[in-house]
């Protein structure tokens, strides 16, 4: 039986990557960024509001749906996630032609049924792939990374360049991810299962899954200090990624004006999610060889580097391009080596709900950071320096991937 399971566990992996692939269409906002806009006049705080708020809802439904998978188990939360995701851009759909409607249904509503779908693969993958921590979690979520490289080019080719068409391309974009949702995301959750009580993988000597030695309930792991240094360098090492991403895809049509682009802004996204899913494997399997705090160091480093030397000089489509995928490689290791980090510290069995609480860190970020500088950029371009605001903001952000690097520093396995 056990070892039937070990063969059979890889059709879970399989089904958590297909539906994050799905849940990732939260990364491709900045697609939606430069036609709204145009079609409505929006400054670069208003279009980024939707974006900003989805991240903040995805934060507090993972929040909510990892007690309740813990409790119900990962089918049922992800069906519900996948039914919120399809109402949330049903009403962007209808309510597209104002900043509030679509931080109501792109924001608050899609972006709970995010949080509840996407907390559910991971804390099932931890369970059936205790040998291969870092290694599954950044598989499964590499899949949200990938979503821009299917949805950036198909929804910049559904909502097209002729404004005055967009009035209507950019609901009927909206309906046809509605309907994509319910069918796919609630499909996928229909595969989902946890392992028995006590199993554990054949010829593995480690402990089984949740049977490990240390096992704290939430309660428990917000009382130690290792919770607040995993928090801090979460926020920290995630606002270069977030920031980059929500800023992507304008930033790469500007770079396009100048000439010498040989894509697209929505194909660059796509590339730029390829390093993002790829940063999520690989720092993952990085950690499992040499630890979780070299590899930590190792985003930071890279994210700082590419901010201070690559994005704050670019001067061409191209660099401007080289920087972001930097970025996004080492900014997709943090989702993949939180979850296992998590695990590794306050054990396995309480992930889901333990998982989600410390995720609200990334949920905070993404409501605060991207919105300030979006604000820095608005400030700048009213006096004609928009290249300064960005030189300013990626300054910053390079300061704060050191500052999650010194975190980082402060972290070693064990109780708190």
């Amino acid at each position: 039986m056990s070892e039937s399971l070990n063969l059979g566990r890889a059709k879970y992996a399989a089904a958590a990557i297909s539906m994050q692939v799905m849940l990732g269409i939260l990364y491709s906002w900045s697609v939606f960024r430069g036609p709204l806009e145009q079609l409505h006049g929006w400054t670069r705080a208003q279009s980024v509001m939707p974006y900003r708020y989805s991240l903040l809802a995805f934060a507090a439904g993972m929040i909510v749906a990892g007690f309740w998978q813990d409790r119900r188990g990962p089918r049922v939360v992800a069906s519900v996630g996948g039914v919120l995701l399809a109402l949330g851009c049903l009403i962007a759909g209808l309510l597209h032609e104002t900043v509030q409607g679509l931080v109501i249904g792109y924001g608050l509503v899609a972006g709970v049924g995010v949080g509840f779908a996407y907390v559910t693969p991971i804390a099932m993958c931890v369970k059936w792939f205790p040998d291969k921590r870092g290694m599954i979690v950044g598989l499964a979520v590499m899949g949200f990374g990938l979503g821009p490289l299917v949805f950036g080019p198909w929804l910049e080719w559904m909502i097209g360049k002729d404004v005055v068409a967009m009035g209507s391309t950019i609901p009927q974009t909206f309906f046809v991810l509605s309907a994509v949702f319910l069918v796919g995301v609630v499909g996928a959750a229909q595969f989902y299962a946890v392992p028995p009580v006590g199993w554990k993988p054949a010829g593995w000597a480690g402990a089984a899954a949740g049977t490990s030695s240390v096992e704290m309930k939430t309660g428990e792991m917000v009382g130690t200090w290792r919770f607040y240094v995993l928090w801090g360098l979460y926020f920290l090492g995630t606002s270069v990624g977030l920031t980059a991403i929500g800023e992507a895809s304008p930033l790469l049509r500007e770079a396009a004006k100048g000439g010498g682009a040989m894509i697209s802004a929505g194909a660059g996204l796509g590339v730029m999610s390829i390093f993002n899913g790829a940063g999520r494997l690989a720092w993952g399997g990085v950690s499992d060889r040499l630890g979780r705090l070299p590899a930590v160091l190792g985003m930071c480093a890279t994210s700082a580097l590419a901010c201070a030397l690559v994005l704050r000089v670019a001067d061409g489509f191209s660099s401007l391009l080289l920087g972001l995928c930097l970025v996004a490689f080492s900014y997709g290791g943090f989702l993949a080596l939180m979850p296992a980090m998590t695990a590794d510290f306050f054990g396995a069995k309480y992930v889901g709900a333990n998982y989600g609480l410390v995720f609200s860190a990334w949920g905070l970020c993404g409501f605060l950071v991207p919105g300030y500088f979006a604000g820095l950029l608005d400030a700048a371009r009213s006096h004609g320096d928009l290249r300064g605001g960005y030189a300013e903001v990626f300054t910053i952000l390079a300061a704060m991937a050191v500052a999650g690097a010194g975190l980082a520093g402060g972290l070693r396995r064990g109780r708190g």
